[in-house]
């Protein structure tokens, strides 16, 4: 039962990490690629494409995260477990560990500049998009990246009790 649910959020979060990077990045490849073309050409720049650009980069960043989370794509240092495998099964506990705390100051962090941005009520400068909705992303992803960690780490545990 508990299986088959995490299956479900699973294919879920999936969807929604794989799609929306799909449609951000090709968003700011698009508008990118018309201000070089308008500039090259016709000596005309778009001046919110760049600004398009960095929020772009920073929410592929941050839903990357996410992803790299399911995937084990996460940067680690093993050459310890490389020289020793012994130790890999701990080590990568405490690995999930780290990375459990980080999405926890992630959450707390980002919630904390999200709430800030609310109540400021600043705005880009050039789209003039509110900067509460770039900020909600991080507390957004810190808790994408928490349910994504404790995944790997059930995963871990249940193939760890079943090599024993």
């Amino acid at each position: 039962m508990i299986g088959n649910i995490s299956k479900k959020i699973d294919t879920f979060l999936t969807h929604i990490e794989e799609w929306s990077l799909f449609i951000i990045v090709m968003v700011s490849l698009i508008a990118l690629f018309a201000n070089v073309v308008l500039r090259y050409g016709f000596s005309y720049t778009l001046a919110w494409s760049e600004e398009l650009g960095r929020i772009a980069m920073v929410y592929t960043t941050m839903l990357g995260t996410s992803l790299s989370v399911k995937r084990g794509a996460v940067i680690r240092i093993d050459a310890l477990v490389q020289i020793v495998p012994k130790l890999k099964p701990g080590l990568t506990f405490y690995s999930n560990i780290l990375m459990m705390f980080f999405s926890g100051m992630m959450i707390y962090y980002g919630y904390t500049m999200t709430l800030l941005q609310y109540t400021t009520h600043q705005k880009t400068i050039i789209m003039q998009i509110p900067l509460v909705i770039v900020y909600a992303i991080m507390p957004l992803m810190g808790i994408m990246t928490l349910i994504r960690t404790i995944q790997v780490l059930a995963d871990d545990i249940k193939n760890l009790r079943k090599k024993e």
